[in-house]
């Protein structure tokens, strides 16, 4: 039996997390910390420190032994979905530290979502595409967040399974795989259209003795429960259906156009674009974000153009959401959860010299992003 695709993701799952590991370990002695008073829950153990005590860690864990917190509080839990800090406290009972749990919760879906990715990818492209699109995943300059407490790797696992399943003719699991993602984020909303256009897709293509049924129309309109029963409990609790989007404006958070967020960033800077770049004042931070979801857009386009229509309204809603939200602050994390963007570079990593660039630019990114992380800089 061919277990091609179980040691290949395992290798490059645990080579990733190791290089992930050590740069964490030897740059947070090395590196001065950031100007952001930094907080440290487990001084005495580093690795457990950065992938559990930095930025929105916090707020999973205090959500997983504290329950929410919304009136009264300047920036509010209840911006933050529920599945983590749910699994957080159920594995908890098992290592009795919540920390630990987190992590155990977030590697388990990130190594369960190379695995499925894997499969996914093999079955219709072969094994070399498949290699790539595992490998160009794990070395994403964000992908370290899908070590550390934050939500990604099980937004990762519930969408890739999904399609996956949805593939397999399996609907009723695809919709609970959608509904646990609504309950990781917002942008989890967005497996529900991405199922029904998987569903018209196979149902003009397939013969039709292997179309789905019309009865598996149900799974797509089933995903959207995880974020309804969200905003049920928030209102019960705290009397506002849309307490998540409420509290999301403590960190500038308000609809607009992507244009708009877009042109508030491009606008000419006084003493010009040379003298600014040349000294250094231009916000570094919003053009990386910039750039990367713009790279994100033109995948999704050219998903769209090759006709693979599930997948490239996946990436292009995916990376449209976050975008009209009126700030370009972690887009770069966003879209690292938009897997099909990864199914199509490793398509046309098959070219060498494209091969080594993503490969190049991706492992340097890492580990300058793992390496600020570390000591409490934002990288998304």
């Amino acid at each position: 039996m061919d277990a091609h695709w179980l040691w290949v993701p395992l290798l490059a799952f645990g080579l990733t997390r190791l290089g992930i590991a050590l740069v964490a370990c030897f740059s947070a002695p090395m590196i001065a910390d950031s100007n952001v008073p930094p907080y440290h829950i487990r001084p005495d153990n580093t690795l457990l420190d950065v992938f559990g005590s930095r930025w929105d860690t916090g707020f999973y864990l205090s959500i997983a032994e504290e329950g929410y917190k919304y009136p009264g509080e300047p920036f509010s839990s209840v911006a933050f979905f529920p599945l983590l800090p749910i699994l957080i406290r159920a594995f908890k009972l098992l290592t009795g530290d919540a920390l630990v749990a987190g992590l155990i919760v977030t590697n388990l879906a990130l190594l369960g979502a190379t695995l499925l990715l894997y499969k996914l990818v093999e079955q219709e492209w072969g094994t070399s595409i498949a290699d790539r699109t595992v490998w160009y995943l794990l070395i994403f300059p964000t992908s370290l967040f899908g070590s550390a407490i934050y939500s990604e790797s099980l937004f990762l696992l519930g969408a890739i399974g999904a399609l996956y399943f949805a593939r397999a003719g399996k609907w009723s699991i695809a919709a609970l795989l959608g509904i646990l993602t609504t309950l990781t984020r917002l942008v989890g909303v967005l497996i529900a259209p991405v199922l029904l256009i998987e569903w018209l897709v196979q149902r003009q293509r397939q013969a039709a003795d292997g179309r789905p049924r019309v009865m598996t129309l149900l799974a797509p309109a089933f995903v959207p429960v995880g974020t309804g029963a969200y905003m049920l409990y928030l209102q019960q609790t705290f009397g506002d259906p849309l307490a998540f989007a409420h509290a999301s404006a403590a960190w500038g958070r308000a609809p607009q156009s992507p244009l708009a967020t877009v042109a508030e960033l491009v606008v000419r800077p006084a003493e010009g674009w040379g003298a600014a770049i040349s000294a250094g004042h231009l916000p570094l931070d919003n053009w990386i974000d910039l750039i990367v979801v713009s790279l994100f857009v033109a995948l999704g386009c050219v998903l769209l153009y090759q006709h693979r229509w599930s997948e490239g309204t996946l990436v292009m809603l995916g990376s449209l959401l976050p975008l009209s939200s009126g700030l370009l602050m972690s887009q770069r994390r966003y879209v690292w959860v938009l897997f099909p963007a990864f199914i199509l570079l490793a398509r046309c990593g098959e070219r060498p010299w494209l091969d080594r660039a993503i490969v190049l630019v991706s492992l340097l990114g890492l580990g300058v992003f793992t390496a600020m992380f570390a000591n409490w800089y934002w990288v998304g």
